[in-house]
């Protein structure tokens, strides 16, 4: 019994023992707040902890820590990758204290690590990450819906002191002396000239795959910003899209491989680092790092859930070694979360784009995104047509009233934040900034904004041909304070040389931007030349803009009235239909036998036609933003297919002829993975009809210095007439592919690049006996067009892209035709594009 006591007695001890020390340890609390030294950006998944210790924590989204700790060591060190890590003293006096931390970018290579004999550790986890990707990712759900707010800032940074004495820096210099705080104590002054915010639902549909955003509010403010609804709309979720589920991620239209990608072994070296509980799940973490430097790839670390093998967090960051035009740095930083369904939904992501300075005396640009998803809901169906608008915004959406956004706000605003909005107000209002902007916008849109009339375009202000001699024009378009319904446009010219005036105009009514249905009435007379008509090349400026000077051969006055409508029955699908009538008044030697039974009949020197068109035109998938009274295409990966149907009408408002034309294009722009990005297009036309060759299809030569996409480079202008035709354009870009395992031009960054084109084509009997006979000198008789025989029209071409970064050379031979008169089998072309 004694025993018995005496055992109860010392387990009492023992528990009040060690209850007194448990009541006797003291709880550290350090709280701080890890950023970057360059941006001032909060850092996620940073890991802080005690100098030499595995005591420590890691950084949540925005970039601050909470430790609690029982034993308090003498330093406290902050790491992440790709950053110089950071150590600062901890008072070991104090219960609860604050410590920040600025992080500085440095080149830190993970290969470091070392790796012992066996399968990398990493590998098996790998494996079963992409066995498991078609469930955790978020398209396997047949629908989801969410809440997202989006925010974007855009600043200056890097100003050299060469920047700040000229007259505009100057004039915000004391702007620039206040916004150091932005970047903190160790960090570079920034200018903020950009920020919005958005507040919207999205929503998404599986089969067939659509994805609708419901933009319900949007404020945005900017030095330059007029109105603010396209931008608006760029704004939102849609445009922070990165799924690294899918192989490739689209950045900047640029395709970086995933980390997670099917053939993450080709482009990838992994490290099993550690494990840990993060956001509720066990996870491993694994860094990762391009095999090659300079290819389209991350440096970074994930987190992967233990039980699904899930993507639960990603820190990924491109460096300027790869092979990128103009970038410093792509940080992209993301959080994710299950659904009651199981797939995983972003639920947090950053990026950080780095645009580094063009020249060493003028300054940089940081572009900061941030994404917040809440409220999601998974496999609420709605009506396919609900998905038909891809992008939507209220009328009212734009709102600056301070008390919404702090109530909706996924999270507020920082300190730093608070003060962008006065920032930029303050600095365009400065006068000269204001001139600056205006004559950037000229420069840019090609038009002088004038009260409700927009003035231009410039660069058709002026040109020279053998035709008009010096030819001067000025045009104008009412924008949207004119009217948000009605468009007007018109324009003047006059040529010095033929002393002729032309002149445009239409009207343009809005019926719906929703469904983008429009009526226009257009009425012209201008100089033309047959097989390079502007209407051909006008989404080609540089080639408009030279096509205009020069020789013109085969000219001849068009006046053209015609009235078109369109609409988009559902999303993808346009249906179009234009009533046209057209006259051809020659400037040169030009006739036809008006009967083309009977060649010795009359003949006639010029002609008018009447024509109806119909045309479909089927883009899956494909995206627009609406700028005031404009819709711009931001294009599809989905081949867009064109139908169109031309019926000519005799006898109806003068029309000359019965005819036929049928038309059809396919063309698309494809991802290849490693070995780059490949376009085609695919056309193919038929006239069943006898009518004058000006009717006729004109293959469209090219017989200036520069390269044009899709014009058959050497062939000349109006070479070869079909009236049946296939034709097949292909271009492939390597990007670096080739280049970058080449050491001492990868430095220089150039690209590979080649291209093909195929064409096959006739002219019947009919249409080619239409034109009569011509003699030269020593009674040698032909005609005045060319036709394709049984051979295809062949040309191949490889070139260099990214020369200088803006130029781009190819050199061009022609296979077949070349016998033709005036033919070159080789040539040269250059072209200037901006590409990142």
């Amino acid at each position: 019994m004694f025993k018995q006591i005496t055992t109860y007695l010392f387990y009492i001890s023992l528990f009040l023992y060690i209850t007194s020390v448990s009541y006797a340890q003291t709880s550290y609390v350090i709280t701080g707040k890890v950023t970057d030294s360059e941006t001032g950006e909060g850092m996620p998944f940073v890991a802080v902890a005690f100098k030499g210790t595995t005591i420590g924590t890691t950084t949540d989204f925005n970039g601050n820590y909470k430790l609690v700790t029982h034993t308090l060591q003498d330093s406290l060190t902050a790491t992440a990758i790709s950053y110089t890590e950071k150590s600062k003293l901890v008072n070991r006096k104090a219960t609860t204290q604050a410590i920040d931390f600025q992080l500085v970018p440095a080149s830190i290579s993970l290969n470091e690590i070392k790796i012992y004999a066996g399968e990398n550790p990493a590998y098996a986890i790998l494996r079963k990450i992409v066995r498991n990707k078609e469930k955790n990712d978020k398209r396997s759900l047949d629908y989801f819906e969410y809440e997202s707010y989006n925010k974007i800032e855009i600043d200056v940074d890097n100003i050299s002191e060469k920047l700040k004495k000229r007259k505009a820096i100057k004039k915000i210099q004391q702007v620039i002396d206040s916004v150091e705080v932005l970047a903190g104590e160790d960090g570079k002054p920034i200018l903020p000239l950009f920020i919005s915010e958005s507040f919207s639902n999205v929503y998404y549909r599986k089969s067939p795959e659509k994805k609708r955003e419901h933009i319900l509010k949007t404020r945005v403010t900017g030095v330059g910003i007029q109105d603010g609804t396209l931008i608006s709309q760029m704004a939102g979720s849609s445009f922070q899209e990165y799924n690294f589920y899918r192989n490739w991620l689209n950045i900047l239209n640029k395709d970086f491989v995933s980390p997670i990608a099917d053939g993450w072994k080709l482009y990838y070296e992994y490290f099993l680092v550690d494990s840990a509980e993060v956001n509720g799940h066990y996870s491993y973490r694994i860094d990762f790092e391009p095999k090659r430097p300079q290819d389209l790839a991350f440096t970074g670390t994930m987190w992967i859930d233990k039980a699904t093998f899930a993507l639960v967090q990603v820190d990924a960051t491109m460096s300027k070694t790869a092979n990128l035009n103009f970038i410093e740095k792509i940080k992209l930083q993301q959080e994710l979360a299950p659904t009651e369904a199981g797939p995983w939904i972003p639920v947090k992501t950053r990026v950080l784009i780095d645009v580094a300075e063009i020249t060493n005396q003028s300054a940089g640009m940081l572009a900061k995104f941030y994404t917040s998803n809440e409220r999601v809901v998974v496999n609420q169906p709605h009506s396919t047509k609900f998905y038909d608008v891809g992008i939507e915004m209220e009328p009212t959406a734009q709102i600056k009233d301070e008390a919404f956004w702090d109530e909706h706000r996924h999270e507020p605003l920082t300190e730093s934040e608070k003060n962008v909005y006065a920032m930029i107000d303050s600095i365009k209002n400065i006068p000269l900034i204001r001139s600056y902007i205006e004559i950037a916008n000229i420069v840019v849109n090609g038009y002088k904004k004038a009260g409700p009339i927009d003035i231009g375009p410039y660069i058709l202000a002026y040109s020279y041909n053998t035709v008009e001699g010096s030819y001067a024009r000025l045009g104008f378009k009412t924008n949207i304070d004119f009217s948000d319904k009605w468009v007007l446009k018109g324009y003047g010219g006059y040529g010095f040389g033929d002393h002729r005036f032309k002149y445009g105009a239409e009207i343009q009514r809005i019926f719906s931007k929703k469904h983008w249905t429009t009526l226009s009435v257009r009425h012209s007379y201008d100089l033309e030349r047959v097989g390079l008509l502007s209407q051909d090349v006008w989404d080609n400026t540089l080639f408009l803009v030279s096509s205009r000077f020069g020789t013109f051969r085969r000219p001849f006055m068009l006046r053209n009235n015609q009235i078109a409508f369109q609409t988009d029955f559902v999303r993808g699908f346009t249906q179009k239909i234009k009533l046209r009538q057209w006259q051809f008044d020659p400037l040169y030697n030009f006739t036809y036998y008006t009967n083309p039974t009977d060649t010795q009949l009359a003949t006639d020197d010029n002609f008018q036609s009447t024509e109806i068109t119909f045309e479909s035109r089927f883009a899956q998938n494909e995206q627009f933003l609406i700028n005031d009274n404009t819709r711009i295409s931001l294009g599809t990966t989905k081949p867009v297919l064109t139908l169109s149907y031309t019926l000519g009408l005799k006898g109806i408002v003068g029309g000359g002829f019965n005819y036929h034309k049928i038309a059809l294009n396919l063309s698309q722009s494809i991802n290849v993975g490693s070995l780059g990005r490949a376009s085609y297009s695919i056309s193919a036309g038929y006239i069943p009809s006898t009518v004058p060759y000006p009717i006729l299809q004109s293959h469209q030569g090219n017989q200036t210095f520069f390269y044009i996409n899709n014009a058959y480079n050497l062939m000349n202008f109006f070479e070869f007439v079909s009236d049946r035709y296939a034709s097949v354009q292909l271009q492939h870009n390597f990007e670096g592919l080739l280049f970058n395992r080449i050491p001492l031009i990868r430095k220089l960054k150039w690209r590979l690049v080649a291209n093909a084109n195929v064409l096959y084509g006739g002219l019947s009997d009919k249409n080619y006996n239409l034109v009569p006979l011509e003699y030269d000198d020593k009674g040698n008789a032909s005609r005045p067009i060319g036709r394709l025989g049984d051979v295809p029209y062949i040309e191949l071409g490889y070139g260099i892209e990214n020369i200088f970064r803006f130029m781009r050379i190819d050199a061009i031979h022609r296979l077949t035709y070349l016998n033709n008169s005036g033919t070159n089998r080789f040539g040269v072309k250059i072209s200037f594009q901006f590409k990142l």
